[in-house]
């Protein structure tokens, strides 16, 4: 992790309510192999941002280009300010790449830190004289791959919470519920500064989201080796930097969680075909939407979507509701 600012070693979140005057926090990385999601997940709550090196195989890296590669190649130029035009993407990565499923949405430390974060407990919910709690879990969000050519302008700052609306004020310290989303990208080349590595600015996660605009000059940049990964809070400001070498594209895998009751970004219903996900683990089905998000959203004639894609597993029970 390279900075373009100071680090404060002795941040302490729990010292004031935080604000960009506030010292940004240092940037944790850990190796995956060693890693535990409380790391992971103690290491968000603090700076927002977090380094996990070699998180992902190189030879599921190459499985996953092989599959999205294609798709990458026939992507046009976005009609747009968002993406530059030397971006390409490709996106509904579950029904494209069961290696992308299963490595990388289905990667027990991303399961872990994403349940942690984003599940919710209705611990009180009186139905007459009988209490009935509902936990609903995380579903994803979005599922897309990046390749950024030479010459790619940078992205402007931005929050990647903006679609559920978000007015936060600011806090002290991370508060368990504040967070709508979180990010994971994976690098599938090298991600250097040079070759437009995601920037993003530790801490304002937990600033008042009145508060702006974000300011270049406290940015840092998240570079990683192939395999590594840069989990982030959706409501971190972060974008994409330019890609100012001659000859170097960055590959980046990504997807994003969110909470279950909440609209997801990319519709996994549509972006993927139904064929083309029941060769996939029931959990991962589950995590992309089929599952009810207790307790009673998402059912189809008040039965779970699970009986749909998995009409001879599930015909006989009626307990997915």
């Amino acid at each position: 992790m390279s900075s373009t600012n100071r680090i404060d070693q002795s941040f302490d979140a729990s010292k004031k309510v935080q604000s960009s005057k506030s010292p940004i926090p240092k940037v944790q990385a850990f190796e995956g192999s060693a890693a535990t999601v409380n790391d992971i997940v103690n290491a968000l709550k603090l700076a927002g941002g977090v380094i996990v090196r070699n998180f992902l195989d190189l030879k599921d890296i190459d499985r996953i280009l092989k599959d999205v590669n294609p798709y990458l190649d026939a992507d046009k130029p976005w009609d747009g300010d968002f993406f530059p035009p030397e971006t390409r993407r490709a996106f509904g990565l579950m029904g494209k790449s069961q290696t992308f499923a299963t490595s990388i949405v289905g990667n027990p430390l991303w399961i872990g830190v994403t349940d942690s974060l984003l599940t919710s407990h209705i611990k009180y919910n009186w139905v007459g004289d009988k209490n009935e709690e509902s936990i609903s879990f995380p579903q994803v969000h979005n599922t897309i791959a990046f390749r950024i050519g030479p010459g790619a302008r940078a992205q402007a700052l931005h929050r990647d919470d903006v679609p559920h609306h978000p007015d936060h004020r600011a806090v002290a310290e991370h508060v368990l519920g504040r967070d709508y989303g979180v990010g994971l990208f994976v690098g599938a080349t090298r991600s250097t500064k040079a070759n437009g590595a995601t920037r993003f600015i530790p801490g304002s996660h937990l600033w008042d989201y009145r508060e702006g605009p974000p300011k270049e000059e406290q940015t840092v940049y998240a570079e990683l080796n192939p395999g590594d990964a840069f989990m982030m809070l959706s409501g971190c400001f972060h974008g994409g930097s330019a890609n100012v070498t001659k000859d170097e594209e960055r590959v980046l895998l990504s997807t994003f969680s969110t909470r279950g009751w909440l609209r997801q970004e990319e519709n996994q219903y549509l972006a993927n075909s139904i064929d083309s996900i029941r060769g996939l683990p029931p959990a991962l089905q589950e995590r992309m939407g089929y599952a009810v998000s207790r307790p009673f959203l998402g059912w189809v004639d008040l039965r779970s979507p699970m009986l749909l894609i998995n009409a001879d597993e599930f015909e006989s029970r009626e307990d997915l509701l």
